[in-house]
């Protein structure tokens, strides 16, 4: 089992929760977690234990979040598609993806990765340039591996029927 695929069991993810998570509400309201979670471990200079709180909160919204909105009207929002183009990624040994696709998706991957080292430093030693850094890369990194997946599935949601009905905006 890979890396995606893990991730996603972690989540639990269904056909139901995907196809919920395709509404740009969740898409969008998603990117908010990390910097909120930044910001709940920093606190604990102030809030010392208490600062638990907001970490758990922004881990429970990390996990309702896909869960939260209606799947969504139309698929033309940039996060619908991206969510769309992940789903398909997540396929690609059932239904093949164009081998760039696949490998834009890893090195993106691994951009967001690297910037963990230094997001967790600049927390551990309160340091904000070493925080900004790797909040920059692993955010930056998601971002554009987003951009990927809306691009993928540009190129993927006439590729197979289930990729077709998606696209009319029938999600399970």
């Amino acid at each position: 089992m890979g890396l995606f695929r893990s991730a996603e069991r972690l989540m639990g993810m269904t056909d139901a929760s995907w196809a919920r998570h395709a509404n740009p509400w969740s898409g969008y309201s998603r990117f908010i977690v990390l910097p909120l979670l930044v910001m709940a471990i920093w606190a604990r200079i102030w809030l010392g234990w208490y600062a638990l709180v907001p970490v758990v909160l922004c881990l429970a919204w990390a996990w309702i979040n896909p869960r939260a909105f209606p799947p969504p009207a139309t698929t033309a929002a940039w996060a619908t598609q991206g969510v769309l183009g992940e789903r398909a990624f997540l396929n690609r040994k059932q239904v093949p993806i164009p081998k760039h696709h696949e490998t834009w998706a890893y090195w993106l991957t691994a951009l967001s990765a690297a910037g963990l080292p230094p997001l967790v430093w600049g927390l551990w030693v309160f340091d904000p340039s070493w925080t900004l850094l790797g909040l920059v890369l692993t955010m930056g990194g998601k971002i554009w591996f987003v951009d990927r997946m809306a691009w993928l599935w540009a190129d993927m949601k006439a590729a197979d029927p289930t990729y077709e009905a998606w696209e009319r905006g029938a999600f399970t």
